[in-house]
């Protein structure tokens, strides 16, 4: 109560004093502190306006009408009209600081072309070719031409082992329906099989590189030979980040193993190389040196990374076209912002017995790819807007030959840490906008290779998405009856590349940068968004 208050109305626009604030009003907003300020109802709080011409009005109408214009004001007027302004003062301040590093740094959040259903991506890459019509793609003339030479009909691949006319492989898979979409999928992946109704699972992939590093880089960057930005690249410079102290790209392996083309598959090409993915480590410790060594203060190691910022900066004049120097000297910005964040990111402990048995910790086959996923999951919801995680690094999943053997392990390893992931960023609430992604650089043939393997297979084969509008449940295109051609609705990697860009909000041919003169777009000038993806 305050029995202080009084209440001067000059002409038609009126004035509101109260003890700690003077506010102004038009006749078609009256603003005052409700909560702090509310009058009593005994006459000594009563104001009347009987000098007006108009005739007199109670406090009671005023705070009536208080009420009304407060409930239909915007969150723009109240910061900018309530307690003295000083919400707006609040406002600009951040605004200033988002503007200001919206200026000087490239990774800062930008807008979307349009609307989009996914803020974020986790890749899951099963490096070496998994074999689709063993896991997602039943093929029952596989198994009635099992031994046999693939017929006339069938027109023959170039197959990098030349085993075009090599005996049909039958599948020793047993498959069911799952889920009240029925998807099939073999009893290689029962993990993921529960998670069915989850999946948009693309039988009708295709592409161009037949050999591991084509295969590869293509599927990163569009093309089998490097040079060229990785995916992950391009939404970097498009999007940007949502937390200026992680980066926006992070790559993870799940063994020390080197993934085939190494750093040219997250490399930012033609583009600044700031644009480029971060590679955590495997194991307990992702990222090195991360804590101040003993001695070392956060003031101290800031001096340090000026002085080397000024030093940087006047080398780099003389070197301008030179962007790997600007993106070290950005790495050594990111790295002293990461020493305040990162080691709680990466930091497990603090999760649940529950969460790491989802992952498949304690575990010695799945922790590994388990650990990847759960930092992945950390990484999105703290605002990295690309994650990537190859399962099976330096072509694990290729099986020439014992296939039974190499794909049951490479299962085993990777199917529940895989479901885990889903289950849980769908518990979080957080699989509606993040696009989660499976497959390799291609798929295997129906013939074998030396008795008990598979060749490679890049004109068919299968990938799955799930989450950031995408609807679940569906299977998308189809290959020929023994799973060697894509025949309905091909999805060339460019048409892949093109829908990821697509539900983040990116039109692939719009997003452009000028190399040497010429416009050089994600998808290479060609690719169209498979917009179906989101309805089924």
């Amino acid at each position: 109560p305050c029995g202080r208050t009084r209440w001067r109305f000059i002409n038609s626009r009126r004035t509101v004093s109260t003890p700690t604030a003077r506010l102004t009003a038009t006749p078609s907003r009256l603003w005052a502190n409700r909560t702090r300020h509310r009058p009593s109802h005994d006459s000594r709080n009563t104001a009347t306006c009987s000098s007006m011409p108009t005739g007199s009005c109670t406090l009671i109408d005023m705070r009536t009408q208080l009420s009304t214009e407060l409930s239909e004001a915007s969150r723009r007027e109240f910061l900018l009209r309530g307690g003295a302004g000083f919400g707006a003062l609040a406002l600009t301040g951040m605004l200033a600081r988002d503007q200001a590093f919206a200026a000087t740094n490239p990774h800062a959040a930008k807008q979307p072309h349009f609307a989009p259903t996914a803020k974020r991506v986790i890749f899951l890459f099963m490096e070496g070719g998994p074999s689709h019509m063993d896991l997602f793609d039943p093929k029952p003339l596989i198994q009635k031409l099992a031994g046999q030479r693939m017929p006339d009909s069938f027109k023959r691949p170039i197959t990098p082992m030349g085993e075009a006319e090599s005996p049909i492989l039958a599948s020793q898979r047993q498959w069911k329906r799952h889920g009240q979409s029925g998807l099939w999928i073999s009893d290689w992946l029962p993990h993921t099989a529960e998670c069915a109704d989850d999946l948009a699972v693309i039988r009708s992939c295709w592409t161009n590189g037949i050999n591991h590093s084509g295969g590869v880089c293509q599927m990163n960057t569009g093309q089998p030979l490097g040079g060229r930005p990785s995916l992950g690249s391009w939404v970097n410079y498009g999007l940007g980040t949502e937390n200026a102290n992680l980066p926006g790209f992070v790559v993870m392996t799940d063994t020390t193993g080197t993934v085939t083309n190494g750093p040219r598959n997250w490399s930012a090409g033609f583009m600044p190389a700031t644009h480029q993915g971060v590679k955590l480590n495997p194991g307990v410790s992702p990222i090195r040196h991360l804590n101040l060594p003993k001695g070392v203060t956060p003031e101290t190691r800031r001096h340090q990374l000026e002085i080397l910022r000024q030093l940087n900066e006047q080398h780099l004049k003389s070197r301008e076209g030179q962007s790997e120097l600007e993106a070290r000297i950005r790495a050594y910005e990111l790295a002293y912002r990461m020493q305040a964040s990162a080691p709680e990111t990466v930091d497990l402990s603090k999760e649940t017995e529950a969460t790491k048995k989802l992952y498949g910790f304690g575990n010695k086959d799945t922790e590994p790819f388990g650990r990847c996923c759960l930092i992945a999951r950390r990484l999105v919801e703290r605002g990295v807007r690309f994650v990537q995680i190859y399962h099976g690094a330096g072509s694990k999943w290729d099986s020439h030959s014992k296939m039974e053997a190499n794909h049951g392990r490479q299962c085993r390893q990777s199917d529940l840490p895989t479901a885990g992931l889903l289950k849980d960023l769908k518990a979080r609430g957080l699989l509606d906008d993040t696009l989660v992604i499976w497959g390799g650089e291609f798929g295997r043939t129906p013939m074998s290779e030396k008795g008990d393997g598979r060749d490679h297979n890049p004109t068919g084969f299968t990938m799955w998405m799930a989450g950031g509008g995408v609807k679940g449940g569906q299977v998308i295109g189809a290959t020929d009856e023994l799973g060697l051609w894509a025949v309905q609705d091909r999805l060339h990697v460019h048409d892949l590349h093109a829908t990821i860009l697509h539900l983040l909000g990116i039109h692939n041919l719009d997003l452009v940068y000028r190399y040497k003169g010429r416009p050089e777009t994600p998808t290479i000038n060609e690719g169209e968004a498979y917009e179906k993806i989101t309805t089924g």
